[in-house]
């Protein structure tokens, strides 16, 4: 039998970005009796975008299907909301953070994210941004992943390593767990 008391919820929100839409959203999941379990921000170009995860009973829950559409439109965001479950874990020997830079180029996102899904690797986090350094434009990519038990770490690095120098990017890893 499920249990009630711990429903969750993906809730995504889009708009242009004016103070006091965090504020608004927020006071609508508490006012819901919604917890917050995990959230990010991020502005995108002159979006505001806000993700979180909530976690409540099944009516609070509903409570927050049922109202965001209406605050939505009062705030002018685009909004999505999606069922969820608890996250099941893996099996993970180690998890890191890859730091990456070097000149901006078509295609070096794509071809680090598809290193990743060909080593079988999960990606937990992502950022990545360009800035001008000098009249040229740099790309920076910030990740954190999880390495499979099955996945020899060293293996893997030497692997990344050859992929950094064909893509002519400096990176740095570091172990978080």
């Amino acid at each position: 039998m499920a249990t009630f008391a711990n429903q969750q919820l993906v809730l995504t929100a889009i708009g242009e970005d004016r103070s006091g839409i965090v504020s608004e959203l927020t006071k609508l999941v508490s006012d819901c009796h919604c917890n917050i379990i995990d959230s990010r921000i991020a502005i995108l170009g002159n979006e505001f975008t806000f993700i979180m995860l909530l976690a409540g009973d099944m009516a609070a829950i509903c409570r927050v299907e049922h109202l965001l559409p209406v605050k939505s439109m009062e705030l002018g965001l685009l909004t999505m909301m999606k069922r969820t479950s608890k996250h099941q874990q893996g099996e993970y020997s180690a998890g890191y953070t890859l730091e990456y830079h070097g000149i901006d180029t078509p295609g070096t996102l794509s071809k680090v994210t598809g290193f990743f899904a060909e080593q079988n690797i999960s990606i937990s986090s992502l950022k990545s941004d360009t800035y001008d350094q000098d009249g040229e434009l740099m790309m920076r990519c910030e990740l954190e992943v999880n390495i499979p038990v099955e996945v020899d770490s060293d293996e893997f690095k030497i692997k990344f390593e050859d992929l950094s120098r064909t893509l002519n990017v400096d990176y740095i890893f570091r172990r978080i767990r």
